[in-house]
C-alpha cells in the first residue's frame, strides 16, 4: 500500500486527520498558521507549468485552495519543521476544541 506523503510521520498524519475533521473556518486558521510558521522558516513554493492549468481537485483538502497550499508547504518543509508545525496545528486545535465545547 502507498502511504500519502504526511503519514510518514506519525505526528504529521495525526495533524492532518484533525484538520481534515474540524469546521472550514478552523481549517482556514490552521492553513494560516501552516503557510506562516513555513515561510518565516524560508519554504517557498515553485509555481510552474501545472499552475497554468488551472486548479484541479484530487484529495480531500484540494476542495480548500487555500489549505491545499497550506499542505503544500507542509509537503516542501523539512522533516524537523514538518513536524514543529503539526506539533503547534495539534496544539492549536487543542485550544480550539476547549474554547468551543459547549456544556
Amino acid at each position: 500500500m502507498k502511504k500519502r506523503w504526511y503519514d510518514r510521520d506519525a505526528t504529521v498524519s495525526l495533524a492532518v486527520s484533525l484538520i481534515q475533521n474540524t469546521s472550514p473556518q478552523t481549517q482556514a486558521s490552521c492553513a494560516d498558521l501552516i503557510i506562516s510558521k513555513a515561510q518565516d522558516m524560508g519554504v517557498s513554493l515553485e509555481h510552474g507549468v501545472i499552475d497554468a492549468f488551472g486548479y484541479v481537485m484530487l484529495r480531500w483538502y484540494d476542495a480548500n485552495e487555500k489549505l491545499s497550499t497550506a499542505f503544500e508547504y507542509l509537503k516542501k518543509s523539512d522533516d524537523a519543521l514538518r513536524k514543529d508545525i503539526a506539533l503547534q496545528i495539534i496544539e492549536f486545535l487543542e485550544k480550539a476544541e476547549t474554547k468551543d465545547e459547549v456544556f
